[in-house]
């Protein structure tokens, strides 16, 4: 089960969403407030390895809209470490406890905002490929420090509406996912007001479940974009920031502690700073 030109096919369109986003926001610091220059992304190739493939690593610091924003595209190959064997042998993924060798793409995307108005947001979609199995994955969940209900209410329509078009269950299904998944246990809370997420999406056919993950990509700009627009230019004090800070701190414990991702980038050994790109630029504690 090779699939070669089904993962070309999935790596190349991950990469072009990337590019999208990366437009989409650079135009958002264009008509954002300030008398600043607008931030503009930096970008850099990274490598998994001598021969296992890579990325493109794409971060804007310090612009009018985005505090620290990454749109980062990989794909990469080689074998799996023992721990992830075995975690995807729990999940019971077929045959990747004989055979360790696997190949992935996909898109990841985080942003911290400089207006505490605006929500902190996270994306991604990714194709993954072992010799026995193939299989999809991703979602967006939305993490205001500030809850606005209209914002919220927006952000999960647009993913119902790219759900809906492809399973009469996804959406409660995978908002269900999301809700469990994007819990932080030692907080006993969620990390921001959710979204959707999904893995191990194998229909039988490559096709329908491919168009299902570009769906959730192209939801994701006219889910979010909108919600920055509205609350880029707030005005907003000490108290706000604050809070702002203190939710931070909640999105690093999540990512370093229970992130799937996270802890899958790190144990194949793929580009730390790619990886961690999700951390915020300041956090604080209570």
């Amino acid at each position: 089960m090779q699939m070669q030109a089904e993962r070309d096919e999935a790596a190349a369109w991950f990469r072009t969403l990337r590019d999208r986003i990366v437009a989409a926001f650079e135009g958002l610091e264009d008509a954002g407030p300030g008398p600043a220059a607008p931030g503009r992304f930096e970008l850099r190739e990274t490598r998994r390895g001598a021969d296992g493939g890579g990325g493109i690593m794409s971060v804007m610091r310090g612009g009018r809209v985005f505090e620290k924003v990454g749109v980062n595209w990989s794909a990469v190959h080689g074998e799996l470490a023992p721990a992830a064997q075995t975690a995807m042998a729990a999940r019971g993924v077929p045959g990747v406890a004989e055979d360790p060798r696997f190949w992935a793409s996909g898109i990841s995307l985080v942003a911290h905002m400089q207006n505490p108005h605006a929500p902190a947001v996270h994306m991604n979609t990714r194709m993954f490929w072992t010799p026995s199995a193939w299989w999809f994955g991703g979602g967006a969940d939305l993490n205001p420090c500030l809850e606005y209900q209209g914002d919220t209410s927006h952000f999960h329509a647009a993913l119902r509406g790219a759900c809906d078009a492809h399973g009469a269950d996804y959406y409660d299904r995978f908002k269900a996912w999301a809700d469990e998944y994007f819990f932080i246990p030692h907080r006993g809370r969620a990390r921001g007001v959710g979204g959707i997420f999904y893995d191990d999406l194998n229909t039988g056919d490559w096709r329908a479940d491919f168009a299902f993950t570009r769906a959730v990509g192209e939801a994701f700009l006219p889910a979010f974009l909108p919600l920055a627009q509205a609350r880029m230019a707030s005005p907003w004090g000490e108290a706000e920031r604050e809070a702002q800070l203190i939710h931070r701190g909640l999105y690093a414990e999540y990512n370093l502690v229970y992130d799937r991702g996270t802890k899958f980038g790190l144990a194949t050994g793929h580009d730390p700073e790619a990886v961690l790109m999700s951390l915020p630029p300041v956090a604080k504690w209570p």
